[in-house]
């Protein structure tokens, strides 16, 4: 029995044996010119196989890499694409610094209070004031999505200043309508009493029995 943990280890399992196959039998093609065209036929095909990658920015030549990976960097054709260094595939990631600094609010998150914190160093401004109440609007909705009792505006423009250390105030006179998700949860809860007391209240009622018909 031939098993696949006997064959060579596949280097991008996503794109399977054959391709990996076929890139190696082209590299031992004796002719350049012959070389390119099978291996532009394979990374097409590579394409096929994957039909995701299309999404991607610039995924004809992320194929090529891939393809430039699979055959070990081993691949002297004309490419139009110029062949990535192993290096650049094989460097350990950036490292990703973590903010230490503790949070204004715990419930809101730190993308809040990034969010709060930036637009507070924005001129002031009709822009500004128009940023600052859409972000109360989506405040208020983190707010409740943690509490799910009803939240006061005068709740919302606290925690504004709190986050952008009262720098940002709402523009005067403004209200913050009703939240979409609230409104619904109280139609909810409103129709879900109603319904317990109809229940309640309307005590047993006896299934008439159907007359049988005549023919």
């Amino acid at each position: 029995m031939d098993y696949n943990t006997q064959r060579e280890k596949l280097i991008m399992p996503e794109y399977g044996r054959y391709v990996q196959k076929l890139l190696q039998q082209v590299k031992s093609l004796p002719d350049k010119e012959k070389r390119s065209e099978q291996v532009r036929a394979v990374v097409n095909a590579m394409g096929i196989l994957n039909p995701h990658m299309r999404d991607m920015n610039d995924f004809k030549r992320k194929l090529w890499d891939h393809a430039f990976v699979i055959s070990d960097f081993d691949l002297d054709i004309d490419a139009p694409y110029p062949m990535p260094t192993c290096e650049s595939f094989s460097a350990p990631p950036q490292k990703i610094e973590l903010e230490d600094r503790p949070l204004k609010v715990n419930y809101y998150g730190r993308n809040i209070q990034n969010m709060a914190e930036a637009l507070a160093l924005r001129p002031p401004g009709q822009e500004r004031d128009e940023m600052v109440m859409s972000l109360a609007y989506y405040m208020r909705k983190q707010y409740l999505i943690w509490n799910k009792e009803s939240v006061t505006d005068q709740t919302i423009f606290n925690d504004l200043a709190t986050l952008s250390q009262g720098r940002l105030h709402v523009p005067e006179g403004f209200k913050m309508d009703e939240v979409q998700g609230e409104l619904v949860r109280q139609a909810y809860l409103q129709s879900k009493n109603g319904q317990l007391r109809s229940g309640m209240g309307g005590g047993y009622r006896k299934k008439r029995k159907k007359k049988p018909q005549k023919f």
